[in-house]
């Protein structure tokens, strides 16, 4: 068990090597396992993913250790795996099982007990800082667990789980951790998830048998494949321009470089938001919960960007995010939880939002819902699939990393809506207080992320540190975001009724 971060530098590649007996003998197979091509560039850029979980008690770590092995590794195939060349003329990645040493990957560092004493949560934030700039051993699978075992204001303890984002996406990540954990409620059954989201637009629907030649219904239905042939070649037009030289405009969420390196140490916050606020709005603007996150994020971002310039012009400035998408068919959560999916299966879509001041909180979420909507009625997401797909198959993971950064670096961040579980969890014997996820190693200074648990959604900023030092008050512009927009759905919902009666 290790019981400081390693600084030495391992090896960051796959390994070149024969697989050894003792791999061999893991599970009697070598069989091929190749990497997914999106993992090929998460593997080729050095992306990664944490998880910070909050937990309701002081950790037992033979027990927490019991449950990595006797629950994850058994239920993950990639816990127990590491990264081989296949030795062919392509030199292709696959995964390849090998013994693990579950003590390899587990952390319990020395802090500093005057720190930790005067502020646990800042202490907590400097170490999940610490390692977004170190690399992983790769002699062993891509994972690993910090414990931190103190108290802070949300939870007596905290573990931190970090991973390689090749070994799989946010999505299947949350779900493994659900099939390996319990309800706190009802330790006997596995935790209950949200019902599957409800795909409505073209690219989602069924390709329907044209009505009578001629008719009005026929008119309609040839018109709907116009707009989603004209929508999706605009997007893949805009896609191409920001490969080669489409750039948002500067401001201060833009990347500034560092000494000229395009990475620096980032920093993650999080706050809890009441999920009862953001289905309030969705219920008044008839729309989804990601309108409304996406309308809260921008109407956070403008109050921050408005309130730091001192800007009076207050003319919009449109930006754009990159928006991941989940690939997987529509299923319900519970069979993701009983059979976990592995790998990477997200493509990724351009999400525009606005720096603007409205006098309606709600005008927000009213842009965001005609902006998602028209995106659902494009093959965006499928053409960056092929795209990536292609650009690895035939050009390499090189190619493909070169071709997402330039993606990344023109535009200004990355938003990620994750569905967690829908009640509290323990997980290997510990009650689970909070979840927070996002990633590590994108080219970018802010990364948002979104994350459901039990009765709150987290919102996970990853930050610059440099770039924002003043990155809580950024955090309390969402809440106070959600609040007003709350508000204005509320005095909507109760002007409605008057004028009803």
């Amino acid at each position: 068990m290790k019981e400081t971060v390693n600084v030495a530098t391992p090896p960051s590649r796959p390994l070149s090597v024969r697989v050894s007996a003792e791999t061999e003998s893991a599970n009697n197979s070598t069989a091929e396992d190749p990497m997914s091509p999106t993992g090929r560039v998460f593997e080729e850029m050095g992306v990664y993913i944490i998880v910070v979980m909050g937990l309701c008690t002081p950790v037992n770590l033979p027990v927490f250790r019991a449950g990595i092995e006797t629950e994850l590794l058994t239920r993950f195939p990639r816990f127990r795996s590491i990264q081989v060349m296949d030795g062919s003329k392509d030199g292709k990645p696959r995964w390849v099982q090998t013994v693990v040493n579950v003590d390899d990957h587990i952390i319990v560092p020395r802090l500093d007990l005057a720190s930790v004493d005067s502020d646990p949560e800042k202490a907590v934030e400097d170490y999940v800082a610490s390692p977004s700039l170190l690399p992983m051993d790769r002699r062993r699978p891509l994972w690993e667990f910090h414990f931190l075992d103190f108290p802070t204001s949300e939870a007596a303890s905290t573990t931190v789980l970090r991973l390689h984002h090749s070994i799989g996406d946010g999505m299947s990540i949350i779900t493994l951790l659900m099939a390996s954990s319990r309800s706190t409620a009802d330790p006997a059954r596995l935790p209950a998830m949200p019902p599957p989201p409800k795909r409505t637009g073209a690219i989602y629907q069924r390709c329907p048998q044209p009505p009578r030649l001629l008719s009005g219904d026929y008119l309609a239905w040839l018109w709907s494949y116009f707009v989603l042939a004209w929508h999706t070649l605009v997007d893949i037009v805009l896609l191409a321009a920001t490969v080669l030289f489409l750039r948002d405009p500067g401001t201060m969420f833009t990347l500034v470089p560092n000494g000229g390196q395009s990475r620096g140490r980032k920093r993650l916050v999080h706050q809890s938001l009441r999920l009862d606020d953001v289905k309030l709005i969705k219920t008044v603007m008839n729309c989804t919960m990601n309108d409304v996150l996406v309308g809260v994020t921008s109407a956070a971002l403008s109050r921050y960007y408005f309130r730091k310039s001192c800007n009076i012009n207050t003319k919009r400035i449109c930006l754009r995010s990159i928006l991941p998408v989940n690939t997987r068919p529509v299923s319900s959560r519970q069979t993701y939880v009983t059979k976990v999916e592995t790998g990477n299966q997200i493509s990724n879509i351009i999400c525009p939002f606005y720096i603007a001041l409205h006098n309606d909180p709600l005008e927000y979420v009213r842009t965001a819902k005609r902006s998602m909507h028209r995106k659902k009625s494009s093959l965006e997401v499928m053409f960056a699939q092929m795209t990536v797909d292609f650009l690895v198959k035939y050009f390499g993971p090189k190619t493909g990393a070169f071709i997402f950064r330039c993606f990344v670096t023109r535009t200004t961040a990355v938003l990620s809506n994750v569905v967690g579980p829908a009640e509290h969890i323990t997980l290997c014997g510990h009650p689970i207080a909070f979840m927070a996820i996002s990633v590590y190693g994108l080219p970018q200074a802010l990364t948002m992320h979104y994350l459901n648990y039990g009765s709150n959604i987290k919102v996970i900023l990853t930050v610059d540190d440099e770039q924002f030092p003043d990155c809580h008050q950024l955090l309390n512009d969402f809440a106070e975001s959600v609040k007003l927009v709350r508000d204005a759905a509320s005095l909507k919902t109760l002007t409605t009724l008057i004028q009803n009666d």
